[in-house]
């Protein structure tokens, strides 16, 4: 099934599409976070890096607990917009040889993700109410919750450490 193609007949055939986006998203995230972990020179980075691998890991388990209240098994779909991201991330930092501008470019690569992150989850929640999937908005806002306090903790980071050390 292709975002906006014949395939998404209906509102929950779209909601159905965009968990299964995020799905992916979040799997790919979670193979991300580790190479992201070993470019770190910050140890406050690098924390921070391990610690939301953590929580991705725990969203990825919220996310087949929302399909399985919808019934669904829980599979993904290919996104072009994290898999872009990502390898914007991975382009970006073989060309810099400064750890201390890498560790900036890494932060913003993770704010990139984060970004993304929030706008799906945060759709998925007013969809979820939209069609009565009371309980998933629930499970999703969870995981909004947490997306923002990384979002927050790297720009903290980034602005109080990283930035002016590059």
């Amino acid at each position: 099934m292709g975002l906006f193609t014949k395939d998404i007949q209906s509102m929950d055939d779209l909601y159905l599409h965009t968990l299964e986006d995020i799905y992916y998203a979040e799997q790919q995230i979670e193979k991300a976070l580790p190479k992201m972990i070993d470019k770190a020179s910050s140890d406050t980075l690098r924390q921070a890096f391990d610690a939301h691998l953590h929580e991705t890991k725990e969203q990825i388990a919220r996310l087949e607990q929302v399909f399985a209240e919808l019934g669904q098994q829980p599979k993904g779909v290919t996104c072009p917009a994290i898999d872009g991201i990502i390898k914007e991330a991975n382009e970006i930092s073989k060309e810099i040889g400064d750890a201390q501008v890498l560790d900036a470019a890494l932060a913003a690569a993770a704010q990139a993700v984060e970004h993304y992150e929030i706008t799906r989850y945060g759709t998925l929640i007013a969809w979820s109410k939209e069609l009565g999937h009371t309980s998933c908005a629930d499970i999703l806002q969870q995981t909004l919750s947490e997306e923002e306090a990384t979002d927050e903790k790297l720009t903290k980071i980034a602005t109080a450490r990283l930035n002016p050390a590059a």
